[in-house]
């Protein structure tokens, strides 16, 4: 399958201790970016150790320099991830030193040719720029892509035989952008869950009876139960952003779980006591997370950042998002489009939405 056309670019990779893979700003800005959510940006050191849908080591090394060529471009995850599913069906994310007999120059990650279009030999065997290039070209030649299927999209991009050559890569790229620190909801462009409360509610029931969801006390988890069959609602209902944001969670990790939802109901006064979100207004308006895939969270770690950007785009204005300062000392700071951010303990990750709003996540309509 051989890549065939594409002006060539000149962006520096510039590996910064602090945000991990980042890039400095292309020469010129591609036209007709789209998708929702943010760019994925793999935390410096946080590559996996093990092995993620058969990929491993170089493997995955490779696939965070694609991610990173995406996020220099401003592209959206699932754009990121289409690139990560064209290596993958190219090179098996190897950056690869010869051709076939189809493509007798082709080299790279990408199997770019030499023809001139796809830039040097040292552009073609570089991950950062011939994913640049990759990238460049999908840009300019697929502009309706997000509503395209992916194969269909790296097809036109790369001009190969067979357009449903990459359809079998899409689950393992999105496993690997995933494990590299994207959300798997905002990857495949499911955007924000769609359903009323009680129907959210009983969807997260499920959940919980199957082990994804789980609380540091039966009254946080007894709240979504009541949620989803309206007992007991007066005193401890839950915002329908609320349950949004925690199907998004569990969407997005093999497990969540949660320390806190309505305070009001269990007469809980910590943190800002009643003018909490989690407190005021019937309380029920915040969510706390204390762990994802089984590992604690500080607000600030790689799963706590994988959250943040897939909720990023669909958070209604009003939203905060606590523990900015663990994520200052960390040095995972991240800049949110609505939301506003604020000091909390770096033991959970909370988020919470305005009880003076109905505002839905991802439509800007009301509840």
């Amino acid at each position: 399958m051989k890549a065939v056309g594409v002006v060539a670019g000149c962006v520096v990779l510039v590996f910064l201790a602090l945000v991990g893979f980042a890039a400095c700003a292309p020469q010129q800005s591609p036209t007709g970016a789209s998708g929702a959510c943010s760019a994925v940006v793999v935390p410096a050191g946080e590559l996996p150790t093990g092995t993620v849908a058969g990929y491993s080591g170089d493997q995955l090394a490779n696939a965070a320099q694609i991610l990173a060529a995406g996020a220099a471009l401003g592209l959206s995850s699932r754009d990121q991830t289409i690139g990560v599913m064209t290596a993958m069906g190219e090179s098996s994310l190897h950056v690869i030193d010869y051709g076939d007999a189809a493509g007798p120059d082709s080299r790279g990650l990408f199997q770019q040719r030499a023809n001139g279009a796809w830039g040097s030999y040292e552009d073609r065997m570089d991950p950062f720029t011939s994913a640049t290039n990759f990238f460049r070209a999908m840009v300019g030649n697929v502009p309706d892509r997000d509503e395209l299927p992916p194969t269909e999209v790296a097809h036109r991009t790369q001009r190969n035989a067979d357009p449903n050559h990459y359809t079998r890569f899409w689950e393992p790229a999105v496993a690997v952008v995933a494990a590299l620190g994207g959300g798997g909801t905002c990857v495949t462009g499911a955007g924000a869950p769609g359903g009323d409360g009680r129907q959210l509610a009983a969807a997260l029931v499920a959940k919980i009876d199957a082990g994804k969801i789980t609380g540091l006390s039966g009254p946080v988890l007894d709240q979504i139960r009541w949620a989803a069959t309206g007992e007991n609602a007066a005193e401890c209902s839950i915002d329908v952003r609320v349950l949004q944001i925690i199907t998004i969670a569990a969407d997005t990790f093999d497990s969540v779980g949660i320390s806190s939802i309505n305070r009001y109901c269990t007469r809980t006064l910590a943190g800002a006591g009643t003018q909490s979100r989690h407190y005021m207004a019937g309380g029920g308006h915040a969510v706390d997370f204390y762990g994802f895939n089984g590992k604690a969270t500080t607000g600030a770690d790689t799963n706590a950042i994988t959250l943040i950007r897939a909720l990023d785009a669909l958070l209604p204005p009003g939203s905060m998002i606590g523990q900015v300062q663990c994520r200052a000392a960390a040095g995972t700071s991240i800049t949110t489009r609505t939301a506003t951010q604020f000091n909390d303990t770096c033991h959970h990750l909370h988020i919470d939405v305005d009880p003076k709003t109905t505002t839905l996540l991802g439509t800007g309509e009301p509840a």
